[in-house]
């Protein structure tokens, strides 16, 4: 039997490369879009979700499990960049991100759950970040809304083990998708503190996403992850540095650690 596959932020990017990778290996895939009518070019159905109204999350999975009756892997990949001096960064744009990074994904997990217990088996693949391993400059918010979604994999994997149910992280370095047209940048004030040093650093992760890797290395990856009947807690895709830098994390000193990133960063 085919496995029932829900992708959320299936439209576009990461989503979408997973997607269509799964459904040409005969799975069932379904997606999601804040705005499904709008995409006209997707080979597998997608349905009506946004993270951030726990509704229209339950309604999603709803409709996948009356549809197919069952619902084997979920994968949280719905997400948004944020960029900016923590200083000068709106109080509602980082409510925003959490409520995409974090309690979205968390919506979706209670939303599975019920069918997967009830089926003794399913998979939950959370689609964080590199940049969740790390405080990152101009990108606090980002990396604290991705690294809490790790932690909580870590805990919720121990309770939902005993009724079958496997949950694991994926962090992707820099691929090249559209994140950054997407990512909520504040703006670059004239004379701010930050003007030099954002402005820098803006340029440079912008660089590094328009050279990044192709989506479809995550594809593979998330099918390899599938295909395994007991998956590890935390996989790593990217370029072999962007991997590395979590290793140098634990082994290097903190200051010596911050010195690095500053140095990258031209900080």
């Amino acid at each position: 039997m085919s496995k029932v596959v829900l992708i959320t932020g299936g439209s576009s990017g990461i989503g979408k490369s997973i997607g269509e990778y799964l459904h040409h290996k005969g799975f069932v895939v379904y997606g999601t879009s804040r705005n499904p009518e709008k995409v006209l070019n997707s080979v597998f159905p997608l349905i009506a979700l946004d993270v951030r109204d726990t509704d229209s999350i339950v309604k999603a999975v709803a409709k996948v499990i009356a549809i197919s009756g069952r619902l084997d892997v979920v994968i949280n990949n719905a997400g948004v960049g944020i960029t900016g001096p923590l200083e000068e960064i709106p109080t509602a744009e980082i409510k925003n991100n959490f409520e995409t990074n974090f309690f979205g994904p968390i919506e979706v997990m209670k939303a599975a759950l019920p069918q997967m217990r009830s089926q003794q088996s399913g998979l939950i693949i959370n689609i964080t970040s590199i940049a969740g391993y790390m405080g990152l400059p101009y990108r606090s918010i980002y990396s604290a809304s991705k690294g809490a979604l790790e932690l909580i994999t870590e805990g919720l994997r121990m309770e939902v083990k005993p009724f079958g149910i496997w949950i694991t992280n994926v962090a992707p370095g820099d691929f090249a998708t559209n994140i950054a047209s997407g990512r909520f940048h504040a703006p670059l004030l004239k004379g701010s503190a930050y003007e030099r040093a954002y402005g820098q650093t803006l340029k440079t992760m912008d660089e590094h996403v328009d050279s990044g890797s192709n989506p479809n290395e995550m594809a593979e990856a998330v099918y390899k992850i599938i295909q395994t009947p007991e998956p590890k807690i935390h996989y790593k895709v990217g370029v072999f540095m962007q991997k590395f830098s979590i290793v140098l994390k634990r082994l290097l000193p903190d200051k010596v650690y911050e010195k690095m990133l500053m140095n990258h960063y031209k900080l």
